[in-house]
């Protein structure tokens, strides 16, 4: 890996110390007034949501430009130019350490197994892409599930605030959540593999070697079955918030205040 990837993973990493330690917790009481009543370990996930939208933001967009855009990438999804993809891939790095960072310190409160599991897998994986700068499609490709993270942050933040699950906006937030995890993580399954398969047996794939060619397949398998997981437990969700919204439409009994949730750990998984 050369200066440039080892610069921008501790950059990130720092950046996204500040955002956690500094930046939100100066801007998300102006943001969300009620974020000064919140318990003070539920100003710690707060604090690391924001974080984690910003990085969803910064990443999924500089992916979709390099998707569009990278004419090197698309080419060639295995050995092409692999400039934009690594620096796109050393951000994700250095918010992937950072908050296994911080799932250490605070792991009784936001601890999530699948969550550690997926940060080793896509740091496994994106080992490759740095030090070899090999498979940049795919990986771009991966990251392109960022981009329902915004709506899963959205969706503890309402909680968190106490809106009630029926309400609108939770309801609206709850629909557009689904529906981007499943476009973004589920939909787009079989056309990544499709094109994973036209790659076996080609001198591109057999150059890889044995250690990439494992790193990829097993890392893209790990990843999709937490995601098929989250998809599950998302679709859910959102059947029984439905359910209780359209049954209050038709006049049913209004949903008792002790159906809400009265504490929150991690869910970012869900």
């Amino acid at each position: 890996m050369e200066m440039r990837e080892w610069g921008v993973v501790a950059g990130s990493f720092a950046g996204f110390q500040l955002l956690l330690t500094v930046v939100s917790p100066r801007l998300s009481p102006a943001l969300a007034p009620g974020f000064s009543c919140l318990a003070p370990g539920k100003h710690t996930e707060w604090n690391s949501r924001f974080v984690s939208t910003v990085h969803a933001l910064i990443v999924g967009l500089f992916c979709l430009y390099i998707l569009w855009f990278d004419d090197a990438v698309n080419a060639d999804p295995v050995w092409g130019d692999p400039s934009l993809v690594k620096l796109n891939v050393a951000i994700t790095c250095g918010y992937l350490l950072y908050d296994l960072l911080l799932l250490a310190c605070h792991w009784s409160t936001m601890g999530d197994g699948f969550f550690v599991c997926h940060h080793l897998a896509a740091l496994y994986a994106y080992g490759f892409v740095l030090s070899r700068g090999v498979l940049p499609y795919f990986a771009n490709f991966r990251l392109i599930s960022e981009l329902s993270t915004p709506f899963v942050n959205q969706r503890w933040f309402f909680e968190a605030l106490s809106y009630p699950r029926t309400g609108s906006l939770v309801v609206a937030n709850g629909v557009a959540m689904t529906v981007v995890f499943f476009l973004v993580r589920i939909a787009v399954i079989p056309s990544y593999y499709s094109k994973v398969a036209a790659t076996f047996g080609t001198p591109a794939f057999t150059r890889l070697g044995a250690g990439p060619q494992v790193a990829w397949i097993l890392s893209s398998v790990s990843l999709d079955v937490l995601n098929l997981i989250w998809m599950y437990r998302i679709s859910r969700g959102l059947y029984k918030v439905l359910g209780r919204a359209l049954g209050r439409a038709g006049g049913s009994c209004p949903e008792k205040q002790n159906d809400l949730p009265k504490s929150h750990g991690n869910s970012h998984a869900d």
